[in-house]
């Protein structure tokens, strides 16, 4: 009977200390400090070496020193970046299930967009924006009207790349396909890590189709004729990646622009007029050109 007592006894104090935490992650869920504060100081005070301490610590703290003042400095906000990235996303991590997580993190980027609001766009410190910030906190809307406030941000690769983000997250890759080519063109490392970011089942089995049979350099820069190649590959998206702004100091957007035209004249006909299009795609890209013509089973001209 004296054994059965002390056993019941372990039972409790191993399920005191899961309880206290517990009562700190229900206030940490509600946002609510003052009591968030309480709780956690009542788990340090009866279990002082408890392993999720430091990282409730973390998290209360964030509540608590929660501001709203304007952030006017992009070296400031890279700072306050970094401790959201480097401090409070892993205690987040640590404490809550990722879902949850993700869910409690999102009003510390939104909050933290807000406060730069007025920053403009620096090419020195890149993700000191408000932009990024808005895609963080799953604000697809606010993240698209922020990258509008960049002068020709369609030229440069960053903001791009989060319009491009934003405009997948709000509508789907259909609505992306113009953005996306544009951005492969422009700058295809960024492009190869939004594929990863994204993690788009039908945009991935496209991808590594490309790595398979896209006879390139095997360096990252081959994404850019990418567009190109699925329109040899999947001609139904001519219409959508035609949307895309082309840019004819590239040669990989010239392809894939020539490449709707040469798909226009195989449906209308024109033999000639088809063989010297051919030859020109055949001198952007040797490579290319093979696939191309692969697909068509035909002999080169």
């Amino acid at each position: 009977m004296m054994q059965q007592t002390m056993q019941q006894l372990d039972i409790f104090a191993d399920s005191r200390d899961v309880a206290l935490r517990n009562d700190v992650v229900a206030q940490l869920q509600r946002r609510n400090a003052a009591d968030a504060r309480k709780t956690l100081m009542l788990l340090a005070c009866e279990y002082a070496t408890d392993s999720a301490l430091p990282a409730m610590t973390v998290l209360v703290r964030e509540l608590e020193n929660a501001s709203t003042l304007p952030v006017t400095d992009h070296a400031e906000l890279a700072a306050l970046l970094r401790r959201l990235e480097n401090e409070v996303a892993p205690a987040a991590r640590q404490v809550l299930p990722e879902h949850d997580a993700r869910s409690w993190l999102a009003p510390c980027w939104r909050a933290l967009a807000q406060r730069a609001a007025a920053l403009t766009y620096c090419g020195i410190h890149i993700d000191s924006h408000a932009a990024p910030l808005w895609l963080r906190a799953g604000e697809w809307s606010a993240a698209s009207d922020a990258i509008d406030t960049i002068e020709s941000w369609w030229r440069i690769p960053s903001p791009l790349a989060w319009m491009t983000e934003a405009r997948y997250r709000a509508a789907g890759v259909d609505a992306a396909w113009p953005l996306l080519a544009e951005l492969a063109w422009l700058a295809p490392p960024q492009f190869a890590a939004l594929l990863v970011k994204m993690g788009d089942a039908a945009l991935d089995k496209l991808r590594r189709r490309f790595d398979a049979e896209f006879l390139g350099t095997g360096e990252t820069e081959d994404y850019a004729w990418f567009p190109a190649f699925l329109l040899v590959i999947k001609p139904a998206l001519a219409g959508r990646l035609g949307e895309a702004r082309v840019q004819r100091d590239l040669p990989a957007s010239r392809a894939t622009a020539l490449l709707g035209e040469i798909l226009r004249r195989e449906h209308e006909g024109g033999q000639q007029e088809l063989i010297a299009l051919r030859q020109q795609l055949g001198r952007l890209h040797a490579g290319l050109f093979d696939v191309y013509m692969t697909t068509r089973k035909v002999h080169h001209q």
